[in-house]
C-alpha cells in the first residue's frame, strides 16, 4: 500500500499568470530594445549626437568603451527578460518566496534608478555632450520606454506574489 507523505504529495497546481501580466512582462523586454540599439549604434560608429572628441574622451570609443557599451546593452536586455520567468507556466522556481523577494527588490531598485536618471537627464552637464537639439530628441525617444519598466515590473511582481501566496 502506498502511503502518501509530504515527500510524495503532489505539488499544488500553479495558478497561471493573467494575460495582462504576460503582456506587461513582454512589454518590459521590448522597452529595453530601443536604447540597446542606440548604444550599439554608438559603439559601431554611427553618429548619435556626440562629437568624436566626446566619444573618445568620455566614452573611450574607439577603445574599451565599445565593449562596455555593447556589454551594457546585452546585460540590460537579459535583465529585461527576467520578468518573463515570473509569468511562465513551464518554469517553477524551487524557492518562490526568494524569487518574490528578489522581484520586489528589483522593482524598488528600478524605480530609484529611474528617478535618478530623470534628475541626471535634466541637468545641464548631461545635455552639454549632445551636439544638437535633434540628437537630444532622438536620445529622449529611445530612452523614454525605459521609464515604463518600473511600474510594469511592479505590476508583474505583484501578480507573481499574489499567485504564489495561494500556494504558500
Amino acid at each position: 500500500m502506498g502511503v502518501m507523505t509530504t515527500a510524495t504529495a503532489p505539488l499544488p497546481a500553479a495558478v497561471p499568470a493573467p494575460p495582462w501580466a504576460r503582456r506587461a512582462a513582454h512589454a518590459i523586454a521590448l522597452c529595453a530594445v530601443p536604447s540597446g540599439l542606440w548604444r550599439i549604434a554608438m559603439a559601431s560608429g554611427v553618429h548619435v549626437g556626440y562629437s568624436d572628441q566626446v566619444l573618445r574622451d568620455v566614452y573611450d570609443i574607439p577603445g574599451w568603451g565599445i565593449a562596455y557599451v555593447v556589454g551594457l546593452s546585452v546585460l540590460a536586455e537579459l535583465a529585461a527578460l527576467f520578468p518573463l520567468l515570473l509569468v511562465s507556466d513551464r518554469w517553477r522556481p524551487m524557492r518562490p518566496r526568494a524569487l518574490a523577494a528578489l522581484s520586489w527588490t528589483a522593482s524598488v531598485v528600478l524605480l530609484l534608478v529611474a528617478l535618478g536618471q530623470l534628475v541626471v537627464a535634466f541637468t545641464v552637464e548631461s545635455q552639454s555632450y549632445m551636439s544638437s537639439g535633434t540628437a537630444r530628441t532622438v536620445w529622449a525617444v529611445v530612452f523614454a520606454p525605459l521609464f515604463a519598466i518600473p511600474p510594469l515590473m511592479t505590476a508583474v511582481t505583484w501578480s507573481y506574489t499574489k499567485r504564489q501566496r495561494q500556494r504558500w
